[in-house]
């Protein structure tokens, strides 16, 4: 007699149900009661169940082994199953964009971050279109609380100025070469950035800063209106035992307590305990010429940062500026509130520690020197160079300078940045160097992508391959921009110089005229192109007329909180307009109250 699959199954199924309850003794004579086409039936594809009989001949004992299938179905509001599990490691912008991006999609998020309560510290960030379009895709409510915290500095004059030639008075000029043949024409602008145009292109809202605590208390907030308890403080992830497919991931915390999850992600900044243990990496581990940490390559570049209340004469014209000159560069930036904040390249060794630090960090370590004026020290490393650098370091405080050395990770084309159940966003797996404003926004495209990958997935046990389909969407765009944020750093420390004149002799080495051969191909070939390049990735599509109702309605603000900023400098003296943005840290306000129990 035949019997049907569906029959066949139902027998085995029952069979093995039953043997359960039966003594271990007695279960062989029942076994050898199936038939030998009950014994052929090896598994059943449709309900993911494995049900493997060994049978033997004559009066051979017979052994049944039944593994239980592990994968479970993971659930969406029109889809039957339980929610996503989801830990994240780290809780600054690429760990809260990303808990927000999945707490909307339904996941179940919960967030382990080192810090007993989020304080406020921390300079402002800036997002270029392509993250605000992100923003804006992940949450209207999102993206319009940070337009009433953000300063737009892409749509007005931004780009290179000559760091000898500037004349001092901040004044607004062309970048045109009419200065080769008249001699009375001014060489203060090198080239402009095409930031404004390239949104135009694509329709997008403008680059702009906003201050890193109002970001994090925006997300936060957010984040808890949907769980309240998303986040634990005080408690981070210092490593992880992935079970295999189907099988979640265990997360060890540093209490010694573990936590059960579908996912881990690693978003805990560049000296990641998840990359550690991922990579084989020991956390900070530093090379004996301080060159390699952890599988960072120290850039050959450190950074003074500072700020200032200040209003230039061109304040409201200009957004950010590059002034170079011979091995250095200096960079300004209107961040809102009459504020300018600045940041000194230099090429120095690593270890050159001058300044306090704790860049990225709650923790801020001692000024080497705690006598030594360090806005002198840095004013005489720009000897010779134009005023409008010295009027802005003069006006700083000392006690807001800040240092970093810089290091970022080649790409990762070798190896994932999935392991298992595990995967790294943001600095965590892909750090660069600051020069195109992209380190943050590229962990917010990350948080994008990684949650809409998931959001696909119906069960447990597709979690792995669908963490390397992250990886394989994300690692071309990403190594560009690394490569592309690296190479800015070298080119303008290592290839650029003072451009040449015929009628001065401040630029007259190779690379004086190198420099000035560069300037019409990166004014309209290379400039335009990587601009683009950034804002092409922008899943809200071209948004219309919205970016200029944002520009006109934030122009009107900004000039009105900028004014207020500035007569209370006039009155109150520079010391008190604003403290260091890593001192902030120091104050007593948090952005919540959650602490460590």
């Amino acid at each position: 007699m035949k019997l049907s699959l569906s029959c066949i199954v139902a027998i085995s199924t029952a069979a093995t149900s039953a043997l359960a309850f039966v003594p271990s003794n007695s279960r062989t004579s029942i076994v050898q009661a199936h038939t030998s086409a009950t014994a052929r039936c090896i598994s059943c594809n449709n309900q993911k169940q494995s049900t493997h009989l060994r049978m033997a001949e004559d009066d051979e004992e017979t052994v049944i082994s039944t593994p239980a299938d592990v994968s479970e179905l993971l659930g969406r509001p029109a889809r039957p199953g339980r929610p996503l599990k989801v830990a994240i490691a780290g809780g600054g912008v690429g760990g809260l964009s990303t808990a927000l991006c999945m707490l909307k999609k339904g996941f179940d998020v919960t967030v382990y971050e080192k810090t007993a309560a989020f304080a406020r510290f921390g300079g402002p960030i800036q997002f270029a279109s392509n993250a605000l379009s992100v923003l804006k895709e992940i949450d209207e409510t999102l993206f319009t609380r940070v337009m009433e915290k953000f300063t737009f500095t892409g749509t007005r004059a931004c780009g290179i100025k000559d760091g000898l030639r500037a004349d001092g008075s901040f004044r607004m000029t062309n970048d045109s070469l009419d200065y080769l043949w008249n001699p009375e024409a001014p060489a203060d602008w090198f080239v402009k950035f095409p930031l404004k145009g390239c949104a135009d292109l694509f329709g997008l809202p403008y680059t702009g800063v906003i201050d890193r605590p109002d970001l994090q208390e925006i997300l936060i907030d957010e984040c808890k209106k949907i769980k309240p308890d998303f986040i634990k403080n005080g408690n981070a992830c210092n490593g992880y035992v992935s079970k295999g497919k189907g099988k979640g991931v265990t997360v060890n915390l540093e209490d010694g307590s573990t936590a059960e999850a579908d996912v881990l992600v690693g978003s805990d900044g560049i000296w990641s305990a998840v990359r550690a243990q991922m990579y084989g990496e020991e956390i900070k581990k530093t090379s004996a010429d301080g060159t390699r940490r952890q599988g960072c390559t120290y850039s050959g570049y450190t950074v003074f940062a500072g700020e200032t209340v200040l209003k230039t004469d061109d304040y409201y014209e200009t957004g950010y500026k590059v002034y170079i000159g011979p091995k250095r560069y200096f960079v300004t930036s209107d961040v809102g509130d009459g504020r300018i904040q600045w940041y000194a390249f230099f090429a120095f060794p690593p270890g050159s520690k001058r300044a306090p630090s704790g860049w990225g960090s709650s923790e801020r370590s001692d000024q080497a020197d705690p006598e030594e004026n360090l806005v002198e020290y840095i004013k005489s490393l720009h000897e010779g160079w134009s005023d409008e650098v010295m009027t802005v370091l003069d006006a700083t405080p000392p006690e807001s300078v800040e240092q970093r050395d810089l290091f970022d990770r080649a790409p990762e084309f070798l190896r994932s940045w999935a392991d298992g159940n595990v995967v790294c966003i943001g600095d965590a797996v892909h750090p660069m160097m600051p020069n195109l404003g992209q380190g943050g926004c590229q962990a917010i495209e990350d948080a994008f992508i990684l949650s809409e990958t998931l959001e696909g997935i119906k069960s447990t046990d597709k979690l792995e391959d669908a963490l390397q389909e992250f990886y394989r969407k994300r690692i071309v765009r990403v190594s560009i921009v690394q490569f592309l944020s690296r190479l800015a750093s070298d080119l303008i420390i290592n290839a650029f110089d003072t451009p040449w004149s015929p009628h001065d002799d401040l630029g007259k080495s190779w690379k004086s005229y190198l420099t000035f051969f560069w300037k019409p191909v990166l004014q309209y070939a290379i400039f335009p192109a990587q601009f683009a390049y950034l804002y092409s990735y922008h899943p809200t599509g071209n948004m219309g007329g919205l970016p200029a109702e944002l520009e006109k309605k934030w122009k009107e603000q900004h000039l009105e909180d900028a004014e207020k900023a500035f007569e209370r400098v006039a009155e109150d003296g520079q010391s008190v307009a604003a403290p260091s943005f890593f001192k902030i840290a120091e104050q007593a306000a948090t952005v919540m109250s959650a602490k460590k129990n």
